[in-house]
């Protein structure tokens, strides 16, 4: 858990910390009173969110208050030791938090809902959570928010077809929506999240391959998963998290690996699989392939009846420099 890795001791003052808050529904802000380094009294954490009509002034503080009054928890907020700030923004707002400049925006989801737009040296995130398409007005928002974006992490969570029918005012979007947003705004790369809870790993990588036919740069999020934007002009790039690498194992498997490469040229390489895990591989190669390109992958793997060839499909989402000279390390995560 984050909060487990942030209390990690560190000796000393912590720096100040900026925790951007949407909206107060249970599933973004039932975590708060489990996140430890709010109890650590050296720590400083400065929130924002917006104030509700349905509760008035300093409604983020009250919120957070509220989830922790009897009998809902065994202490209340007076236990958490860091010191807390809190500041109202509204739609349209901007503020800097050091050199970052944060403008938020509204979007549509009941009882509201903002989205941040975060200008950084590096470059530009907009985060649209719980956002639901279909209000010319909330629309034009999330185009504005992720104007140009380096990533637009987008709201995922029902299928189009979900969208259409049954979860049609539920406040939440589709990988398709998402693709045309990021499509209009011309954002570089789109991030699937939100993904509903009764979604299997399989059915979110099932999505990830519909969006990748539509939009050129796409990633589905994952817990821990690390994104680097990289220099101006370099591809973005994803860190798989350690909980779907947990189970990697070494191994040395004879294997044949068909992709497309950086230049757009299809090849077909004879190498071999020295990492792999239930979700992904590590594979040295001497073709450099495009970065989120699918790749067909063909092992021989020993077995009762004899060595026996293992069919894999996966997408690239890592590329570094391989333990040879000639070769590039090339980090699969399997989707078939």
């Amino acid at each position: 858990m984050l909060g487990s890795r942030w209390a990690a001791p560190n000796g000393g003052k912590a720096p100040g910390t900026h925790i951007l808050v949407t909206h107060y529904h249970w599933d973004h802000i039932q975590g708060i009173p489990f996140f430890s380094p709010l109890y650590v009294e050296n720590n400083e954490f400065h929130f924002y969110s917006f104030r509700s009509k349905f509760l008035g002034r300093d409604s983020l503080k009250q919120v957070f208050e509220a989830q922790m009054a009897l009998p809902y928890f065994p202490v209340d907020m007076s236990a958490m030791s860091a010191r807390r700030k809190f500041k109202e923004v509204d739609g349209g707002d901007s503020f800097t938090v050091g050199e970052n400049k944060i403008t938020a925006r509204w979007l549509n989801h009941p009882q509201g809902c903002l989205g941040f737009r975060i200008e950084t040296p590096a470059g530009t995130v907009a985060y649209a959570t719980d956002n639901e398409p279909g209000d010319a007005k909330m629309d034009e928002s999330l185009r504005e928010l992720a104007a140009g974006a380096d990533l637009l992490i987008n709201d995922a969570q029902f299928t189009p077809e979900q969208l259409e029918t049954t979860r049609k005012g539920w406040g939440h979007s589709s990988w398709l929506e998402g693709v045309k947003a990021a499509r209009h705004a011309a954002a570089k790369t789109l991030v699937l999240f939100h993904h509903d809870p009764d979604s299997t790993d399989r059915m979110v990588d099932s999505i990830l391959r519909q969006a990748r036919e539509e939009f050129d740069s796409v990633f589905a999020a994952s817990e821990g998963m690390v994104i680097t934007i990289g220099a101006p002009g370099d591809p973005v790039q994803a860190h798989m998290p350690g909980t779907r690498t947990a189970l990697r194992r070494e191994a040395q498997f004879h294997a044949k690996v068909c992709g497309v490469t950086e230049g757009g040229k299809d090849f077909e390489e004879e190498t071999v699989v020295r990492d792999i895990s239930l979700q992904g591989a590590l594979i040295s190669l001497k073709h450099l392939p495009r970065l989120q390109s699918e790749l067909q992958v063909t092992m021989e793997a020993p077995g009762g009846d004899g060595v026996q060839s293992m069919n894999l499909r996966g997408y690239v989402v890592r590329i570094d420099e391989g333990p040879e000279k000639g070769h590039v390390a090339v980090g699969v995560v399997f989707t078939d």
